[in-house]
């Protein structure tokens, strides 16, 4: 299958209202290309360095989503660059994506990424602090970031229950938010979950973004 096709299969496959972020990091720009000239708008990066390298070897109206874990030292170098930060994992890190942007003279929009996965590994903050930075309401004072909603990781296991109920808590904490906490909150409507081998299930409990990338480019590279 060429990556233009995974790209059209895809597309005819996600739901109306569901967006597709093509993850194309360790993907060369040539890769990029390809699904961009069948379509595709939205890609996902991971590494600062390779975003930065990427960005002037493609078209201008590519969305890029940074959906890596993003180091505070290399915040300012994305600011300006990025349609979407969707891996903000803590209080610190958005404070300074606020405060990068307001000496920028931007808006950045980001996802705050929750961690509900079995893995220690993983990055974000535990539902309990999301939902009491909510509840605090704490985002009043931000003035250059814009939250868009959430973002997270199903555990890395065959085990489909537990990933579904990953899923499920996920979206279960983004409806809490805008439902029960701060429902006066304005354009939070996104939830980035699921990946090549989980997408569908993450569709089915409410994902309005998934993060597609081997299914799309193959193996990394």
């Amino acid at each position: 299958m060429s990556i233009a096709s995974e790209i059209i299969r895809l597309r005819s496959e996600l739901p109306v209202g569901v967006g597709l972020c093509a993850v194309s990091k360790f993907h060369p720009a040539s890769a990029i290309r390809e699904a961009y000239e069948a379509g595709q708008r939205c890609f996902g990066e991971s590494r600062v360095q390779e975003l930065l390298e990427k960005i002037p070897q493609l078209p201008s109206d590519i969305d890029w989503h940074f959906i890596g874990h993003l180091q505070t030292n290399k915040v300012r170098q994305i600011i300006g660059k990025v349609a979407l930060i969707e891996s903000v994992d803590s209080e610190k890190l958005l404070s300074l994506i606020d405060s990068e942007s307001r000496k920028a003279g931007v808006v950045t929009r980001v996802l705050m990424q929750v961690h509900v996965a079995r893995e220690e590994t993983k990055f974000g903050f535990l539902p309990e602090e999301l939902t009491e930075y909510f509840r605090q309401r704490k985002f009043e004072s931000l003035t250059n970031t814009h939250l868009c909603g959430v973002m997270g990781m199903a555990s890395n296991t065959d085990d489909e229950e537990r990933v579904r109920a990953d899923f499920a808590s996920i979206a279960g904490i983004f409806r809490d938010i805008t439902i029960n906490i701060a429902p006066d909150l304005r354009g939070f409507d996104m939830v980035s979950m699921g990946m090549s081998h989980d997408w569908p299930i993450a569709v089915e409990e409410g994902a309005t973004i998934v993060r597609i990338g081997s299914m799309i480019f193959g193996d990394r590279q």
